[in-house]
């Protein structure tokens, strides 16, 4: 099951991010954490997501616009890294407590509690209509950046703040698109930087890692032939749902 799962995530998630800005890592991140650690889980999601949002932004390159990238970017960045740096320093911690249910032990660890927090956030504002609402003035753009770099970083959620920013930059769709896309690979590319140690040590699962290359690229694909013909509010409820249920479940040990 997990290679198919891996394949379903991924072409679901990259399709949906491609029209919203985010939902790849959130989607695909619990999807790795049953087959694997939280850290490595974290650091095999941003390989697929950097290949993702460079696929993304050689399809809508041309709308960019390199002014929000520089102000939005810069802080993000530097925020990706610390973000990046505290997950890697809180992994190794021991469990905060464990628990025996149906036979079986459950551990709970602070950065699974911490992912599930953040995941359970995000799933909650999604399904909020008033919280989907909510934007942001232009002028607080670099502070978007620092706070959708720093999340993006501890747990590679950080399209769902950096699209409420956008969304009030005076963009249009294609360049809302391609604006996000070049972000997304900036802060991808510093945060790999820091993971590099998991990745070294880590024993990756190669078949997963490229049967999800193959599907989110084909999601990204097919979101760019589809741009304006879906509706999201039901897509958007769902996944809002499916975060939730993994929060859950990161935060009671169950994965």
């Amino acid at each position: 099951m997990e290679l198919p799962a891996v394949a379903l995530a991924s072409l679901f998630a990259a399709l949906l991010s491609f029209f919203t800005g985010f939902g790849l890592g959130t989607l695909l991140l619990p999807v790795f954490a049953l087959f694997m650690p939280v850290p490595e889980a974290v650091a095999l999601t941003a390989l697929v997501h950097v290949a993702n949002s460079f696929l993304k932004l050689g399809l809508t390159a041309r709308h960019v616009e390199w002014r929000i990238v520089w102000v939005f970017g810069v802080p993000a960045v530097f925020a990706a890294l610390a973000g990046a740096w505290l997950l890697l320093r809180v992994s190794g911690a021991e469990p905060l407590f464990t628990y025996t249910f149906a036979g079986r032990t459950f551990a709970v660890t602070p950065v699974k509690l911490l992912v599930g927090v953040l995941l359970a956030v995000f799933a909650l504002a999604e399904a909020s209509p008033a919280q989907r609402r909510v934007t942001f003035a232009p002028r607080w753009l670099a502070i978007g950046g620092a706070m959708s770099g720093f999340f993006g970083g501890l747990s590679g959620m950080q399209g769902a703040l950096r699209s409420a920013f956008l969304v009030r930059a005076g963009l249009s769709k294609e360049s809302f698109v391609a604006t996000g896309a070049a972000l997304a690979c900036l802060v991808d590319l510093s945060r790999l930087g820091v993971y590099a140690p998991v990745l070294r040590e880590a024993s990756l699962n190669r078949p997963a890692l490229g049967v999800a290359l193959v599907a989110a690229a084909s999601g990204a694909i097919a979101g760019s032939l589809l741009l304006t013909k879906i509706p999201l509010a039901v897509v958007e409820r769902l996944v809002a749902g499916f975060l939730f249920a993994a929060a859950i479940a990161l935060m009671t040990g169950a994965i």
